[in-house]
């Protein structure tokens, strides 16, 4: 895929990385620096790194790095081409008329219109008056037709391809719907078949925070099984990242999101008036979800079913979102099993009860310890005595003094006694966290030897850290490569990973561009970015001279780089006499 290099370069001179990323993650600068949580994954201690002087980022917890157009491009799930547009959008500058390829895009791009198409088609079949089994479905769970209507509800007819041939009607071709996933292809006796993926289904459209509909959830009317039939993972939809009803809620939270686990939960409490209802998307809430909840709000509210399976989700989202520094709150359910049962039952008042006496994260955990024993027996109680203490030693020493005081008034148990458990609790789980630090530094130490995107590394780090070495200085400093150039072939190169990225360098230096990240990530997908930046970054510990670049030529010409089998084993300072083996 490719755009105009040089449109790419001015660009890059009219956007500022540190406005873009400013609007997901909140930054504190550092020197030349900014720093912040990374929004790609969970973390306390802030190791996301953005450099306005090269308008790029880089992660030193996870490793995800790149320039502005990656880091729009994965925050937003798009591909290249949609994220220069969102870029160039953001800068105000037009794009090129011609001089890119936007093959990618315009899939998407079809596959969102079709989604679209079908979202009316089933919204349609919906409110026909031979469908009206389906539309008393939503009405006979207490939903209005102005509800229906507001999430664009709908119903799949239990027919293999009447979806398939209305689409086909408007211009969509059955392998554009086997994309979308909306069909399903079929081989068969030598055949190929196509079918709706949908049928004699409701269907929920899933909507993302820019109004497109990207996916659909479609629920049986009965009780027979699968329940509920889900879009995979398509060009515009990703399973496990996306949040159902965060278009609606983000603009109506007051900074807080109350999270469910289904459709019809969310749908009841949008029309109870709880507008910053959502629900996870997939089977299990995820960290991607979480560090999106994070940009929206400062406190979530969870309120999962009230059955084992829903405290035992309920309990994996709290450690999820635990990463995020949210706020985090648990509403105990009582009077029906879910939200939209106690809102059709009890009405909203009773709902809007239970979100005042949540409980925070502390309380929860030890409500969840207190109902496995009998506090009335001297042993229930010590069993339950001794599992609080243990989630008091996680606490700050304020809160632990309040609760500490509260178990002491509520069993009738000296307070010194409660804290001296506590103490020694807290003591256990620094050794534990001790030991458990000790194995991430051991595993960051392999992992510094180890690159997904260049498996060859490992077994060859003296030629890998050689090029790149040679790879960072001709990226600081392009004006060597006429110096070095009659010396270094792509094929001098060992490792295939690094050879791409030299080879990409080349092209943009012989047409007289600088072969900075910005031009690079043309070429490579966001995660190989992430290596990619990481040896752009590495070239502060270079010194940047040609005589180190023809050092390093000099090792890949030699082809004798040693295999180690143990990296994890290798200090530092082995590491380093290693590479400088031969003036390196």
């Amino acid at each position: 895929m490719r755009i105009n290099e040089r449109f790419i370069q001015e660009l890059q001179g009219k956007v500022d990385i540190e406005s873009v990323v400013s609007d997901h993650v909140n930054l504190k600068r550092r020197g030349k620096t900014l720093m912040g949580l990374c929004p790609f994954h969970n973390e306390k201690t802030p190791s996301f790194t953005v450099y306005p002087e090269s308008n790029s980022f880089y992660c030193f917890g996870c490793g995800a790095g790149g320039d502005v157009v990656t880091f729009v491009r994965r925050i937003e799930n798009l591909d290249y081409i949609e994220a220069v547009k969102a870029v160039a959008q953001m800068a105000g500058v037009p794009m090129p008329e011609d001089g890119y390829d936007d093959t990618l895009s315009k899939k998407r791009m079809r596959i969102l219109s079709a989604n679209r198409e079908a979202a009316r088609f089933f919204n349609a079949c919906l409110t026909d008056p031979k469908n009206r089994f389906a539309y008393d479905y939503f009405i006979n769970r207490g939903l209005s037709p102005n509800t229906i209507t507001k999430f664009g509800l709908g119903y799949a007819p239990n027919d293999w391809r009447m979806l398939l041939n209305y689409m086909k009607s408007k211009g969509y071709s059955e392998q554009e719907l086997v994309f979308a996933d909306l069909a399903i292809r079929s081989e068969k006796d030598g055949k190929t078949n196509y079918y709706d993926k949908y049928r004699n289904r409701v269907i929920f459209p899933i909507i993302d925070l820019r109004g497109n509909v990207v996916a659909f959830g479609g629920r049986v009317l009965d009780d027979s099984k699968p329940k509920y039939v889900n879009t995979g993972d398509t060009l515009v939809y990703k399973k496990g990242s996306g949040v159902f009803a965060l278009n609606f809620a983000k603009n109506a939270n007051d900074n807080k999101l109350i999270l469910v686990e289904g459709y019809m939960d969310v749908i009841a409490l949008h029309q109870a008036g709880f507008g910053n209802a959502i629900a996870g998307l997939g089977t299990a809430f995820t960290s991607e979800q979480a560090n999106l909840l994070s940009r929206y709000a400062e406190e979530v509210i969870i309120c999962y079913d009230n059955d084992e399976a829903g405290r035992e989700a309920t309990k994996k989202a709290l450690g999820i979102l635990g990463k995020t520094g949210l706020k985090l709150r648990v509403v105990t359910m009582s009077g029906g099993k879910d939200a939209d049962e106690i809102i059709r039952t009890h009405g909203r008042e009773r709902f809007a009860s239970l979100l005042n006496d949540s409980a925070n994260k502390t309380e929860y955990r030890i409500l969840q310890e207190r109902e496995k024993y009998n506090t009335l027996t001297d042993d229930g109680k010590l069993k339950f005595l001794l599992a609080a203490t243990q989630v008091l030693a996680e606490c700050g020493e304020i809160e632990c003094d309040i609760y500490a005081t509260r178990l002491s008034n509520e069993l009738g148990v000296n307070i010194e006694s409660i804290k001296a458990q506590i103490k020694s609790a807290r003591s256990k789980l620094r050794r534990s966290d001790g030991e458990r630090r000790k194995k991430e530094q051991e595993t960051m130490l392999s992992k510094s030897f180890e690159d997904k995107n260049n498996p060859e590394r490992q077994k060859n780090l003296r030629a890998a850290r050689a090029e790149e070495t040679l790879i960072s200085s001709l990226m600081r400093n392009p004006d060597f490569y006429n110096k070095i150039k009659e010396k270094i072939l792509p094929g001098d190169f060992v490792t295939a990973f690094n050879r791409r990225i030299f080879e990409s360098m080349i092209d943009k230096l012989e047409a007289g561009l600088n072969p900075d990240l910005s031009l690079i990530a043309m070429d490579f997908s966001p995660e190989e970015m992430d290596s990619v930046t990481r040896i752009f970054h590495m070239s502060k510990n270079l010194n940047n001279t040609v005589k180190e670049c023809e050092d390093c030529i000099a090792v890949l010409k030699e082809k004798t780089a040693p295999v180690i089998s143990d990296v994890a084993s290798v200090s530092d300072e082995e590491y380093l006499k290693l590479f400088k083996k031969n003036k390196i």
